[in-house]
């Protein structure tokens, strides 16, 4: 007997009032033992669920309570659905709890619930791309998380190198398709990709979460500490206005407009770990932007267009030759 079906029983007969074992039996696709069953239970464990007998009958909440699935509001609910509604089109289990909370949706919201499901679609393969499979080994990873259960597994650094790690992991983060564990060591936090993660176990023993754990504000810190060492060197460019956008776009968190001057032109402030990594996104620009403030990038650019007039230059040719 399962908690999530008694929990959508109790929802059907929330949102109808009153509701017979062959409906229930219907709306969660169950059998209708397994209905009554689930009814008889919910009685039993002090739910005031209670069965009229007779032509008209069926199972009722006492007083004939009801509520609008938990007492959401229709902004709170369309707001949920919004968010399960593109899990469900690649997790089954997410698909069919989407259905049961449909169904137990008054006739007046499940309409508009329903479409609000399917208003978006989630697509995390680039162009040309196939769509990626979630591993199994995220499957049992969130597992571990909800079950609070210790885990095993192998894991190799980015420097290659390779060990067993024994972990509590406390959350999971979906970072641009990128999954990570963020986790308990004997060392402290820690974070992992989940890409990196071989032959994971879930151990018998169980631990507990920080006090005050929030995942939300621990993967924040762990995105501005990343991002500061990513960010070891910024440079000023200048940059017609109309292409400060795609800057943006390339540099994102390592980007900031400082101002336009008298020529119309903006100073642009971007950053990078590197020299190189700064000017490798800039050499593709040619001309179309200036590098005013660092000598080491202007060389690293300097540098690369040499190499790229020494390897496609071509004494004496041209576009049509």
């Amino acid at each position: 007997m399962r908690a999530d079906r008694l929990v959508a029983t109790l929802l059907l007969m929330q949102s109808r009032g009153r509701v017979t074992a062959a409906e229930v039996a219907g709306e969660l696709e169950v059998s209708v033992a397994t209905a009554r069953r689930d009814l008889e239970a919910l009685s039993a464990a002090g739910i005031p669920v209670y069965p009229q007998p007779g032509r008209g009958g069926g199972w009722s909440l006492v007083g004939g309570a009801r509520t609008d699935l938990s007492g959401l509001s229709w902004v709170e609910a369309q707001e949920l659905f919004l968010l399960v509604g593109p899990a469900a089109a690649v997790a089954p289990d997410a698909k069919a709890a989407l259905r049961k909370l449909v169904r137990a949706l008054p006739d007046t919201f499940r309409a508009d619930a329903e479409a609000a499901a399917s208003a978006v679609v989630i697509d995390s393969a680039r162009w040309g791309e196939r769509t990626r499979v979630r591993s199994g080994a995220l499957e049992l990873l969130q597992q571990a998380v909800v079950g609070r259960r210790k885990m095993r597994f192998g894991y190799a650094s980015r420097g290659g190198d390779r060990g067993e790690r024994v972990v509590e992991p406390w959350g999971l983060v979906d970072k641009d398709d990128v999954w990570y564990l963020v986790a308990g060591t004997n060392s402290g936090q820690r974070t992992f990709r989940v890409d990196r993660i071989a032959d994971p176990a879930v151990t018998g023993e169980g631990f507990e979460r920080p006090a005050g754990f929030d995942l939300s504000e621990v993967w924040d810190r762990v995105v501005a500490e990343v991002e500061e060492r990513r960010s070891g060197v910024f440079v000023t460019v200048l940059v017609a206005a109309r292409f400060v956008g795609v800057l943006v776009d390339r540099f994102g968190r390592h980007c900031e407009v400082l101002g336009t001057l008298d020529d119309g032109r903006v100073r642009v402030r971007v950053g990078a770990p590197t020299p190189l990594m700064v000017a490798q996104p800039l050499a593709g620009w040619g001309g179309l932007l200036e590098v005013v403030d660092s000598p080491a990038v202007e060389a690293e650019l300097a540098r690369l267009g040499a190499e790229l007039v020494a390897r496609y230059a071509r004494t004496g040719s041209s576009p049509t030759s």
